[in-house]
């Protein structure tokens, strides 16, 4: 088969096309023509060499995948688990200690390939009003967002819910589902041109930043009464700027460190309001199911930025490193 192979850790120019053997299934597993691949910040991360992924090159990257299986029209829920340990009883997947992602970590190659070995059990019927390239534009980004709203954030009709970046795939899910969940949504961009995109995706007020002040901006929105969730997924560049974004013992969940993996934390200003911190990584295929049926219901669309073919994999990790990009970027295979 073909496939966008990374030949050595670093840039993009170690992405190269090569022919490759096809992929056998195994145990529970089935064989997808894969369609269509889109693009994570996670690929990128991987491609430099991200520390304790323990990924081998030669590697295919690629972990938001949908194609055809028995004559079906399916995206795939791209985690990897061991089903029997306490975590994955538990409905903890994420959690479990073989976890891991296709195509990025856990020993599965991804989907910048004509074909992929994925579980029988992962396939999502993708909706008859969607293409291949819609589809494989939300499994990641959408229940990774499911998660950090409805299950660690708690987000409820009513509430205030800030989504920091609204230009990455991940935030633009986000500010779909807080919508969904009967939420007021204040959104942040770092660029004028995605102000009234992300205002066409349901946000209620969108704050560029800079110049906005944001803590004081979300208080004269709210009369002071300040945000329930703040919904992060930048670092350092705007993590205490949206700390202060809560209302007393509110919640920020955050899923990503795009600005950096460290940052200076006001202890006092922590415990004083009685804040929570909430770490997300991905969900499990219970959420992933939960998730699947507000796209399958038209209340969360895709938001694809620009489709490439599978040969300009290099070409698209570039255009999402440049961060001009407003939703996501996706391989046509």
């Amino acid at each position: 088969m073909k496939a966008v192979v990374l030949r050595a850790f670093g840039g993009v120019e170690n992405l190269e096309a090569r022919t490759v053997e096809d992929p056998v299934p195994g145990r529970g597993e089935i064989g997808l023509r894969v369609r269509a691949c889109a693009l994570n910040h996670l690929d990128l991360w991987i491609r430099e060499g991200l520390p304790g992924a323990k990924v081998r090159t030669p590697h295919i990257l690629g972990s938001d995948v949908a194609g055809e299986a028995e004559g079906r029209r399916v995206a795939v829920h791209p985690g990897l688990f061991c089903g029997a340990c306490a975590a994955c009883r538990d409905g903890r997947e994420s959690d479990c200690p073989d976890f891991g992602i296709i195509g990025a970590y856990g020993g599965s190659q991804g989907g910048y390939a004509q074909r992929l070995a994925v579980k029988a059990a992962h396939l999502l019927p993708i909706p008859d009003f969607l293409s291949f390239t819609d589809a494989a534009s939300l499994p990641l980004t959408l229940l990774t967002a499911w998660r950090m709203l409805k299950t660690l954030g708690a987000t409820e009709a009513g509430q205030t819910v800030v989504i920091i970046g609204a230009g990455a795939g991940v935030a633009s899910a986000g500010i779909q589902i807080a919508k969904a969940l009967g939420a007021s949504v204040i959104a942040t961009t770092s660029a004028a041109a995605k102000v009234e995109r992300a205002k066409a995706l349901g946000a209620d007020h969108v704050l560029l930043t800079p110049p906005s002040e944001l803590a004081r901006d979300v208080r004269r929105i709210t009369g002071g009464a300040m945000a329930d969730v703040v919904f992060e997924h930048v670092g350092p560049a705007l993590f205490m700027d949206a700390l202060k974004c809560l209302r007393p013992s509110g919640r920020l969940v955050t899923c990503g460190s795009t600005s950096g993996p460290k940052l200076e934390l006001d202890m006092r200003y922590l415990f004083s309001r009685q804040l929570r911190i909430l770490g997300s990584r991905m969900g499990s295929l219970a959420e992933m199911r939960e998730a699947w049926k507000l796209v399958e219901a038209g209340k969360v669309k895709p938001v694809v930025d620009k489709v490439l073919p599978l040969d300009e994999a290099a070409a698209a990790h570039a255009l999402l490193e440049s961060r001009a990009q407003f939703g996501k970027v996706v391989l046509s295979v």
